[in-house]
């Protein structure tokens, strides 16, 4: 693939049919605070490695998609200010420049699927944003994965968007949504959001045979998600997201914030105000998913 270097490691387990699981790089250059960014990344690698399958962590650097970074690479995606965060839509300038940038759920689903990787771990989706009849706002995330065949296991889309209506356009898009043992989807930081999913799987294998069975269909090219939620135990209490995000909602009315500064905005408003309590949830989601999405790639 041109302007693409992919890890020997990977391109041997490719090459032998090996399960490979496909990482962000979004959330350790711009997701969690250093050093801590560093060393959740070289877990959720050992964690893919220890479920069996190849981690093949996405990012661009020098202008140069890697699929596989390596520690040097993760380091350096972790320390440097100079990392940008990159959509689908930013790959093409990003290489022309020759910048180094981590990427979103978007370009890394393009890119881990252009590789032939089947499976891609993250924390939550992006969607439709609240109040988007007027503001038309909704993630690049959404019409990547209606054209990309890749499943994406996640913890649902984050809670401070507009949920139903995120269902219901990934309904329309045609995107694939099973509840992994549950009948609700999840709300990131939250083990449900309230709303009901269609299908549920209770193991991996069923995970493969619903791929296998997309495969054998012919059916146009889009993603699986595979929505699974944190523990009970490990999720941000509900009472506190609810008031917290209504807090969060209201402060950036009040401050005019808009566009794409809305997501970051609630985001850090919700790790301060909760003392970093929904940053715990949140790498506990991505914990979760990285040990799911390892053993639905064996299953393939």
């Amino acid at each position: 693939m041109p302007l693409t270097e992919v890890a020997p490691e990977v391109t041997e387990a490719l090459a032998a049919r090996r399960p490979v699981v496909a990482l962000e790089s979004t959330i350790i250059a711009h997701g969690l605070p250093r050093p801590r960014n560093l060393s959740v990344a070289v877990e959720l690698e050992g964690l893919v490695r220890s479920g069996g399958a190849v981690p093949a962590t996405i990012a661009v650097l020098d202008g140069r998609v890697h699929i596989g970074l390596g520690r040097d690479g993760l380091a350096r995606i972790a320390e440097d200010d100079g990392v940008r965060k990159l959509g689908r839509r930013d790959l093409a300038p990003a290489l022309a420049a020759g910048v180094s940038g981590a990427t979103t759920v978007s370009a890394t689903a393009f890119l881990a699927a252009r590789a032939g990787i089947r499976v891609f771990a993250t924390g939550g989706l992006g969607g439709v944003h609240r109040a988007w009849t007027l503001t038309q706002d909704e993630s690049a995330d959404l019409r990547v994965l209606a054209e990309t065949r890749i499943t994406v296991v996640c913890a649902g889309v984050k809670s401070i968007l507009d949920v139903p209506a995120t269902l219901q356009r990934l309904e329309t898009l045609g995107v694939g949504v099973l509840g992994y043992g549950t009948d609700r989807f999840p709300g990131f930081y939250l083990t449900s959001s309230g709303e009901p999913v269609e299908w549920t799987v209770h193991s991996p294998d069923a995970v493969a045979e619903v791929v296998r069975a997309r495969d054998e269909l012919g059916a146009p090219d889009s993603a699986l998600i595979v929505a699974n939620p944190v523990s009970e135990a490990e999720q941000l209490d509900p009472a506190l997201h609810d008031r917290l995000l209504g807090e969060a909602l209201a402060a950036c009315a009040e401050h005019g914030v808009e566009g794409q500064a809305v997501t970051p905005f609630l985001l850090d408003f919700l790790t301060r105000r909760t003392a970093g309590a929904s940053l715990e949830a949140n790498v506990a989601a991505v914990r979760g998913n990285v040990r799911l999405a390892a053993r639905i790639a064996a299953a393939l």
